[in-house]
């Protein structure tokens, strides 16, 4: 992907929809363009991407630039308004190719956006995807959209309903990556355990690992991005549990550690779910490595409910954290709740890190010692199938996986010796 011409914000669907506008832009000869690829999960996110697109048309006067993705879904409007910005594009219409033909570009400031209605989107199709960078990794999108309705969360009305790719579709993809000399693949959506249910037979997010895994079977690794614990169906539970190709990683949606925030938040899980569920696995995959989304700061989060939070980082053993200090975002029901103030929101996120980054350190001397096999994504770094970032000596070629001694590097960060 040509990154000077496509910035990414936020999410791996995101990334994997980067390639998708790669692609448009290479077969439409559309090199004078810059596209932003925006998150509108937080109100920094969208403040990143805004200072973004006015340094861009200062160092490019020249070029034209569009901007999609989450942000300019929901709030159009805020782009259009930017005289940098000569086209917003909706998060259907950035993946169709005649958006980014020349006679896609309006004049006049009411013809800048291209934003259909998310919700009236039923389907979510397949995009065959050869240009991921380096041969390492590929993300397969395989679900779009969500149907729960999180207070703090916008996504839905960015993202639109629920929808499925097919799971024929979804193998296809990756049978073509695989022959294509990627050695990993990573199974990506909005809320990917909730797969299937508009699909023919209904099928689960388990059956269709599962499938993948039997139709594929040059496939030597496979990933599942962040998934809804309490939604784990049980033909999935037994392939985390006893797959060897499915790698021993997990990201767990959490949120938070308190079941008076979680339920002010209309998750579904409690925290007892998530203990029981991070609890279950590790005693039958000790392996497995578990990291997790958790909110800063949620209204109405009195200290004692933080540090339910904080705990939970132990009990479920949350190695690679995600931390988002809470901001309100208009339009969703947490933005009208109590708040809490920003200086206690920056305090607690600069906490949670600090337990999170312990938790790593634990990780990186229990992996020192080993020897395990690395992914190698760049000649001089590679990820073991817990996805811990290891260096490696110069040489390795990005996509090989390769068999190494894991030893203890500069403050406390790991080495892998080939052996």
């Amino acid at each position: 992907m040509n990154e000077e011409n496509i910035q990414t914000f936020g999410c791996r669907l995101n990334a994997y929809e980067s390639k998708i506008i790669d692609a448009h832009l290479a077969a439409s000869d559309a090199q004078s363009t810059i596209v932003f690829n925006t998150c509108a999960v937080t109100n920094e996110a969208v403040r990143q991407a805004r200072q973004a697109i006015r340094k861009a048309r200062r160092e490019h006067p020249d070029k034209r630039i569009i901007v999609t993705g989450c942000a300019a879904q929901v709030e159009p409007e805020t782009f259009a308004a930017m005289a940098e910005v000569d086209l917003v594009l909706g998060n259907t219409e950035k993946l169709d190719a005649a958006s980014y033909q020349p006679n896609a570009f309006g004049l006049e400031a009411e013809e800048k956006i291209q934003v259909n209605d998310i919700m009236s989107v039923t389907e979510t199709a397949s995009h065959l995807i050869d240009g991921f960078s380096a041969r390492a990794r590929a993300f397969v999108q395989i679900q779009n959209g969500c149907d729960h309705r999180c207070t703090f969360c916008i996504i839905p009305f960015a993202r639109g309903n629920s929808r499925s790719v097919p799971m024929g579709d979804a193998i296809h993809q990756i049978r073509h990556l695989v022959e294509n000399g990627f050695n990993e693949i990573v199974l990506t959506g909005v809320d990917i355990t909730s797969y299937g249910p508009d699909l023919p037979g209904k099928p689960s997010l388990g059956r269709l690992v599962k499938t993948i895994l039997d139709q594929v079977p040059d496939l030597p690794r496979l990933r599942i991005s962040s998934i809804d614990s309490i939604e784990v169906d049980d033909i999935l539970l037994d392939l985390i549990v006893n797959e060897q190709r499915l790698m021993p990683h997990l990201h767990l949606s959490l949120q938070s550690g308190d079941n008076m925030i979680l339920k002010r938040m209309k998750r579904r899980h409690t925290r007892e779910d998530a203990i029981r569920f991070c609890d279950k696995i590790r005693n039958a995959r000790p392996e497995m490595v578990f990291g997790a989304d958790i909110i800063a700061g949620f209204p109405t989060e009195t200290d004692e409910m933080f540090e339910n939070s904080r705990t939970i980082i132990r009990e479920c053993g949350l190695t690679w954290l995600h931390v988002f200090p809470y901001s309100p975002k208009q339009g969703t029901p947490a933005a009208r709740m109590p708040q809490v103030s920003r200086q206690v929101i920056k305090a607690r996120a600069k906490i949670l890190r600090a337990e999170g980054e312990m938790m790593t350190q634990k990780l990186n001397q229990r992996l020192t010692g080993t020897r395990t096999r690395l992914l190698v994504e760049r000649g001089d770094m590679g990820r073991t199938p817990e996805f811990a970032p290891v260096s490696i000596d110069h040489g390795a070629l990005p996509g090989a996986i390769i068999p190494v001694e894991i030893r203890s590097g500069i403050d406390g960060a790991l080495q892998g010796i080939r052996i």
